[in-house]
């Protein structure tokens, strides 16, 4: 049985569990994990038709569709175009064209999964699916796909240690270029270009999310980008970014400080790696999630530091606007069980009043603890 052989099975397991007809996927990245598809479409409506028996389908604009062979694993008979007419009408949706087609592969007073919290399924698609598929419940999938990707296999793992070589280096990038003087945008166009070109043994691909730089008193807050404003002397910036390869992300963040570190900065960047270290030493098979967040906690909050995010989150492949699987959080409440195979961004954020300070590192859960996807030094940087 092939990678994505084995997927489908998977996921047709699963379906069986829950007594599912169907399984209607819309999110790209797991469009991408059944199928192999992957292109700059998924700002229209597209998905890919799972039924319980029978052959996969896919469903795009007809100009993507016609594209699809040249990345997809499926055969031409079981990729479908909907007619340019269906695009950007107040009268006509593309899931009406969608939903005719699908009428004929879904068995009768079958339950068919959709995924109602996908990005790019909107509340027009719904309806027009389940208008168009009279005698056909539409459930949520509650994420069904997701859950199937959170255990990688050796093949997952292999483009998540390239992603993280990517990533690396394009850090190197960034710490090296972030100087006082030089304009964000300067330093984020650097990243972009070390994040495309990769390193000389693989190519990268573009991030579900761009670089995120926020500096000086903005770095309090995560997520911001950049500006044309010069890094100052005297500030600190977090960045945040991926390497990318195959559509695996590897996010990594660190923080860069332009001259003497303050004596808050100096001391949270020390208590957060030794925070960082219980964490990686406490992720191993068999620990929940929320044992993984205490072991973070009782570093910090030993130094009267709190944290109320999460501190990590599952990772693999990544389509706009998230690089995130939406599934386990290392967080206090989470009860899911680590096993070898899953991935993590573990992100380490203090944001404060004004002032800020990021760390992370991306992993792999293996039989006997974690491996780390980069090589990086958690320490602060300094440039003075």
């Amino acid at each position: 049985m092939n990678e994505y052989e084995n997927r489908l099975a998977r996921v047709r397991a699963v379906l069986a569990q829950r007594g599912l007809g169907a399984l209607v996927v819309s999110d790209p990245a797991n469009m991408f994990y059944l199928t192999g598809y992957d292109a700059w479409s998924f700002y229209t409506p597209q998905c890919v038709l799972v039924p319980a028996d029978g052959d996969v389908h896919l469903f795009a604009r007809a100009m993507d569709a016609a594209g699809a062979s040249y990345t997809c694993e499926l055969r031409a008979d079981q990729i479908h175009g909907y007619p340019e007419s269906y695009v950007h009408r107040p009268d006509l949706h593309p899931f009406d064209w969608i939903a005719q087609r699908c009428h004929e592969l879904i068995p009768a007073g079958a339950d068919v999964a959709v995924e109602c919290d996908a990005h790019y399924f909107t509340a027009r698609s719904y309806l027009a699916l389940g208008n168009g598929l009279p005698g056909r419940r539409l459930v949520d999938s509650a994420e069904l796909v997701n859950w199937v990707r959170l255990v990688k296999s050796p093949y997952e793992i292999g483009l998540l240690r390239i992603a993280g070589t990517i990533a690396e280096h394009a850090m190197r990038v960034a710490l090296d270029g972030l100087r006082p003087g030089r304009r964000q945008c300067d330093v984020a166009a650097e990243i972009l270009a070390a994040q495309t070109a990769g390193t000389p043994e693989h190519g990268g691909d573009y991030p579900a999310i761009v670089p995120m730089l926020p500096t000086g008193a903005a770095a309090g807050t995560p997520h911001l980008t950049w500006s044309d404003r010069p890094f100052a002397d005297n500030e600190a910036t977090t960045v945040e970014l991926a390497g990318v390869h195959g559509r695996y992300h590897a996010p990594l963040a660190r923080t860069v400080m332009l001259g003497d570190p303050p004596q808050r900065l100096r001391e949270t960047a020390k208590i957060v790696a030794d925070g960082m270290q219980a964490t990686l030493s406490a992720i191993r098979p068999g620990v929940t999630g929320g044992a993984v967040h205490t072991a973070f906690n009782d570093v910090i909050s030993a130094h009267g530091l709190v944290k109320e995010s999460r501190i990590g989150y599952s990772i693999g492949i990544g389509y706009p606007p998230d690089w995130g699987e939406r599934t386990v959080s290392l967080r206090a409440e989470e009860t899911t069980v680590l096993t070898a195979g899953m991935a993590f961004h573990v992100i380490l954020g203090m944001w404060m009043d004004g002032w800020g300070y990021e760390l992370s590192e991306p992993v792999v859960v293996t039989d006997d603890g974690v491996e780390r996807l980069t090589g990086l030094s958690h320490e602060l940087t300094i440039r003075r």
